[in-house]
């Protein structure tokens, strides 16, 4: 099957509010987020985040891991070395086979790419973690409160859940929008939006998760996207970073904040 007839079919199946998402998407992916993604400051970013994720989730030799929206998967072929097997999920079918693609050339033999949305899939066996990165806020307001449920069906006992996503309240997002719109709606998909922190978490307590957030930067991971070659710079701001998202009267204005969510 080609790829237009693989979309079209793809597009067929999906709910009219995702259908701008998967274009846009397939366009992503269709060069420049592999170019974008490839770069030492964002490569750099990306190698910070697995470490916490894998600290805050527990993920080990024996973990099955599920990443909804996973895109390319630049982030989930670094957790497959320290996993037992990863599954990713995601709508576009470019993006699917770039990320099986990467792992093949990677010798990544755990990955398991999937294309489609969580509520397409049936049959998927329970996993000791799932995350989602940056993907809570491509969800309509009613996908996003089912989401939870959803998780909670597909989460072992002591499992846990892990997002990171754009906050409502974030300074960077505040002053880019003035100073550079143009650039911001660039990396910005028609149906996406920023979360409030307390609320996100809060539709994991209501679907019986015990749930916290927390934040996880200011300038760092926007600077590795607008400076993706500079990645002393994305070093240098994330030391600062850690300062600030622990300062009171601060933290609550940074960029991107942290669901960390286990069943009850």
């Amino acid at each position: 099957m080609s790829k237009g007839n693989a979309v079209t079919r793809i597009i067929r199946q999906v709910p009219s509010d995702l259908e701008g998402e998967l274009q846009y998407h397939e366009k992503l992916y269709s060069g420049f987020a592999q170019q974008h993604f490839a770069k030492p400051a964002v490569r750099a970013m990306r190698q910070h985040l697995v470490e916490r994720i894998i600290r805050v989730t527990g993920i080990g030799p024996e973990s099955r891991v599920l990443s909804v929206g996973c895109g390319i998967a630049d982030t989930e072929l670094l957790v497959a070395p320290q996993a037992r097997e990863v599954v990713g999920i995601d709508l576009s079918p470019t993006a699917i086979a770039q990320a099986e693609s990467d792992a093949r050339s990677a010798g990544v033999t755990n990955f398991r790419g999937v294309c489609g949305t969580l509520e397409t899939q049936t049959g998927l066996a329970q996993f000791d973690a799932v995350i989602a990165i940056f993907f809570l806020h491509h969800l309509s307001e009613d996908a996003l409160a089912a989401f939870p449920g959803r998780v909670r069906q597909l989460l072992t006992a002591g499992g846990t859940f892990y997002a990171l996503d754009p906050s409502r309240y974030r300074l960077t997002g505040y002053v880019g929008e003035r100073l550079f719109p143009k650039l911001m709606a660039r990396y910005q998909s028609p149906g996406e939006r920023q979360l409030s922190p307390r609320e996100t978490s809060a539709l994991f307590v209501a679907s019986g998760f015990e749930s916290r957030f927390e934040y996880y930067d200011f300038v760092s991971t926007p600077l590795a996207g607008l400076f993706p070659s500079w990645s002393g710079g994305y070093r240098m701001t994330r030391v600062m970073d850690e300062l600030l998202i622990r300062t009171p009267g601060l933290r609550g204005m940074a960029s991107n904040f942290e669901v960390i969510a286990r069943p009850l």
